[in-house]
């Protein structure tokens, strides 16, 4: 299958560097969400610039997104994932409860975003209890809606790095959102844009960011591409389909 775009990959000359023998670090689950605006003569894409302060990828524009809560295994929501969606996110011997996961995953990528940029993933729905970073949705009479997000990636960061995540893609169309007015008080992004693909590619992104825009790119031609799974094995780059 055609690799998207430049397929490199967090270079060991991008970023900080673990110290030799430091021990093992495991990756944590993590979730981001690409939101494709298809309203005007060219789809645009939601990014954010992180601020220069961040000890994590600072400057860089990326997509919203961020680890994997406790909160998210228990949130309610107003759909559930897609049949195939979950199945493609479920191949988990590891984790005692994959589907619980799967879940998960799609509820932190929703949550992220909302706390990164103000907008919200959700539809109009009766109200349920919910706590900590769950209560915006419920103070709009909404519910966080699972069932538009596609998987579109996975990306485990090397063991080199100080920090570590494995980190799954979502994508869903901007009419998924509650409205495209963001939330007041929020946003922990220093600023955020509608880029279409060529603007996207023009900024200052991580190189996976840029290994996913040109995935979406491709998947929006073909939805039923498989989805790539980048990750180290023995020294060494991988990429796998999933």
């Amino acid at each position: 299958m055609e690799e998207p775009g430049d397929a490199q990959f967090d270079r060991i000359d991008t970023g900080d560097v673990r110290v030799p023998d430091a021990g093992v670090l495991r990756p944590r689950h993590a979730a981001t969400l690409i939101i494709v605006r298809t309203d005007a003569a060219k789809p645009r894409l939601l990014m954010g610039r992180r601020a220069g302060g961040h000890a994590f990828m600072p400057d860089k524009w990326v997509f919203p997104g961020g680890r994997v809560d406790r909160g998210d295994y228990r949130a309610p929501s107003a759909t559930e994932l897609s049949p195939e969606v979950a199945a493609r996110l479920t191949h988990e011997p590891r984790h005692p409860s994959p589907a619980t996961l799967a879940r998960a995953l799609g509820l932190a990528a929703i949550r992220e975003t909302f706390e990164e940029t103000g907008l919200l993933l959700a539809k109009s729905a009766p109200s349920r209890p919910a706590a900590g970073a769950w209560r915006p949705f419920l103070a709009q009479g909404a519910l966080p809606d699972l069932a538009p997000l596609a998987f579109v990636a996975r990306a485990i960061t090397p063991p080199y790095r100080t920090r570590r995540f494995d980190a799954r893609f979502f994508m869903a169309p901007a009419e998924a959102l509650l409205s495209l007015e963001r939330q007041p008080d929020c946003g922990e992004l220093d600023e955020i844009a509608w880029v279409d693909f060529d603007e996207a590619m023009a900024l200052d992104l991580p190189n996976i960011t840029r290994f996913v825009v040109a995935e979406i790119g491709q998947r929006l031609k073909d939805a039923g591409r498989p989805a790539p799974f980048m990750r180290f094995l023995n020294g060494g780059r991988k990429l796998t389909y999933v």
